[in-house]
């Protein structure tokens, strides 16, 4: 889903809104987008350089400008512009200058304004960036053939319940308050940990910020390859299944990066099979993990075009989300759904006499759900992007497995377009809608309630928790859980155990006025009729000297038959009773931690995607979100039971 204050902070940089007028813009607009603004600002340089943000005539921003704006200013097919840009390490860039897939078009670069351009696109210095070398290498690249996919992709289980069976977790009430740290790694180049692992041939696959993508030896977290990507690594990783024993499977692992291209590598080597762009718009992005089923890969495709559009003089909008079918082993198209089914038209100028086109939008963050018994995909969408909005807005798509064609669509909240011209600045290009940007972030869940009936079960941006009736998409019950809000709500992903829903509440503040009260929490729902089981609001315990800490859970969580993980915008990660709601076991991670290779992992806010994972007596959890203005960090923790 679009982190929209993380985004604002990227539109704040690319546009030049950091400067001239700054402290009256400042007191002009709401805390957080202050907050993330100013995150987004990078401090001077150990050696003294100031990436100041409207500065393009810096060498970086000269050689920008001479060699790279033509592709990336101009809207070409698959070039990124620099608002995506931004949102990549410098590390990340610079490797794709000097070894990724813009080698052929920087070649007359000279190495200094190779990392000159990187320094000017991520606004960060990579001055001491040797500082964090990654995990050490594994002495023999062994492979447990004997243990195929632990869990099935980014929902656990096909349907996307998050919910991970006591036996195979390993931990339960009896034990849970024994964890001890395992291992922990430090990210390298990152400030955030959105990737969500998998479990594989005794492995732990994982995507991170700088676009590495590391195979990990579960036990000792010693790397056996790794894999550069050309960008952020967003989207959980998932690995293709084989029968248990044979050795001469060939497994693969599939991800996507931040700027659309998305990756088969062998999953024993690392070494890549196919690589493809599910979509050749220069915004798009892919945030959810791909869904893997039989030999098939459902690719969710999204953009970050909200942001250039707040620029008056951008052509808004153009985009429109989608699912991609690959065949799973070739990487061959098999047919491709979009949400909205016709490309954009003119719909008139705006008031600097741009061209703006319409509907768009209707991205889809979040990755699909596999209802196996009617053999269809379930998935969310967020807002357009232009007027008009239309009906393929904030809606759960039911799609055909084999054929893409739409079942039926269900819309929760009509009329809703939205983009980055809707903020405090200049609005020439904000929909007449204006909002209120409730998106579908979190993953669609087909969930099984105490009766034996199955509903798809979608949480919203709203605050509504919505339970469908499979077969039409038609409401059964809908319960107005949380506030809502941009940054509220409803945000990564819920999770079904035992006929209970858990549903995680950001409501974070983003500077609206709302008609009701924040409910920052957790809470538990009967599947039969949405009514609550318990309610646990998050306590207040940030400090003074944190710096964007906040309340509430906007991370997906992960349930047991007994237990709920839930990971908090305060850095605490926190298990609770599955049937009573009691706290049992918390941590606070937003601290440091001894790493791998003698360095030091900085824990954070939970976010993203990457919910915590239980696996035989080990709790994997995925700390920092320097994004959106939570608490960065760099930490892959990994915590064992007492045996």
């Amino acid at each position: 889903m679009t982190d929209k204050l993380g985004l604002l902070a990227a539109l704040v940089a690319v546009l030049g809104l950091v400067g001239c007028g700054a402290e009256q813009r400042a007191e002009q607009q709401p805390r957080q987008a202050a907050e993330a603004a100013a995150e987004a600002v990078p401090p001077a340089a150990e050696d003294g350089t100031d990436f100041e943000m409207a500065d393009t005539s810096s060498p970086g921003g000269q050689v920008y400008f001479r060699s790279c704006a033509s592709c990336h200013e101009g809207g070409v097919d698959r070039s990124p512009q620099r608002a995506m840009l931004l949102l990549m390490s410098p590390e990340s860039i610079h490797r794709s200058l000097t070894a990724g897939v813009m080698q052929a078009q920087a070649a007359g670069l000279s190495a200094e304004e190779k990392v000159a351009v990187a320094e000017f696109l991520a606004k960060r210095s990579m001055a001491g960036a040797a500082e964090i070398a990654g995990p050490p290498r594994c002495e023999e690249n062994r492979f447990d053939f004997s243990e195929p996919p632990v869990f099935t992709g980014w929902g656990l289980t096909p349907a996307s319940t998050h919910r991970i069976p006591t036996a195979l977790a390993g931990l339960t009430p009896a034990n849970i308050d024994s964890l001890k740290l395992k291992w922990a790694l430090a990210f390298p180049g990152a400030s955030r940990a959105r990737s969500a692992p998998a479990l594989a041939g005794g492995l732990l696959f994982v995507g991170s910020h700088g676009g590495t993508v590391f195979a990990l030896d579960r036990e000792t977290g010693c790397a056996r390859w790794s894999f550069d990507a050309s960008a952020e690594v967003r989207t959980g990783i998932v690995v293709s299944p084989w029968p248990a024993g044979d050795a001469a499977a060939q497994p693969m692992a599939f991800f996507g990066d931040l700027i659309g291209n998305l990756y088969g590598v062998d999953a024993l080597t690392g070494e890549l099979r196919w690589r493809a762009r599910p979509d050749d718009h220069p915004n798009t992005t892919l945030t959810g993990t791909p869904t893997l089923h039989e030999d098939t890969l459902y690719v969710p495709v999204s953009s970050l075009e909200v942001v250039p559009a707040a620029d008056p003089a951008y052509e808004c909008c153009s985009f429109r989300g989608s699912v991609v079918a690959y065949d799973a082993r070739t990487g061959e198209i098999r047919w491709q759904t979009f949400t909205i089914a016709d490309e954009p038209e003119p719909q008139g100028v705006n008031a600097a006499g741009t061209q703006n086109y319409g509907p768009s939008g209707a991205p889809i963050w979040n990755s699909p759900a596999i209802d196996i018994e009617r053999s269809q995909l379930l998935v969310g969408t967020g807002e357009n992007y232009s007027s008009p909005a239309d009906g393929a807005s904030d809606a759960i798509f039911a799609i055909d497995l084999a054929t893409g064609a739409i079942n039926w669509i269900f819309q929760a909240t009509a009329g809703d377009a939205w983009n980055m011209a809707c903020g405090p600045w200049d609005r020439t290009n904000c929909p007449v809608e204006d909002g209120p940007d409730y998106d579908f972030g979190a993953g669609t869940v087909v969930a099984q309630d105490a009766d034996g009936r199955d509903l798809v079960v979608a949480g919203q941006k709203s605050g509504v928790v919505h339970a469908l009736d499979v077969y039409t998409g038609e409401p059964v019950w809908q319960t107005k859980v949380g506030r809502g809000g941009i940054h509220g709500g409803v945000y990564f992903g819920m999770a079904a155990a035992g006929g209970r829903l858990f549903v995680p509440i950001s409501d974070t503040d983003d500077g609206r006025e709302y008609p009701e009260p924040a409910r920052p929490g957790l809470y538990a729902l009967d599947l039969r009729n949405g009514e609550y089981l318990w309610k646990v609001p998050a306590p207040d315990v940030c400090r003074d000297d944190q710096e964007f800490c906040q309340r509430g859970y906007s991370q997906a969580i992960t349930a047991t038959p007994e237990l709920v993980f839930a990971g908090g915008n305060d850095g605490y990660m926190r298990v609770f009773d599955a049937s009573s709601g009691d706290l049992l076991w918390e941590l606070d991670t937003a601290r440091d931690f001894p790493a791998l290779g003698g360095v030091t992992a900085q824990g954070g806010a939970f976010g993203g995607g990457a919910a915590p994972l239980a696996y035989q007596g080990d709790l994997i959890l995925s700390s920092g979100y320097g994004f959106a203005g939570k608490m960065p960090g760099n930490a892959l923790l990994v915590f064992e039971a007492g045996r």
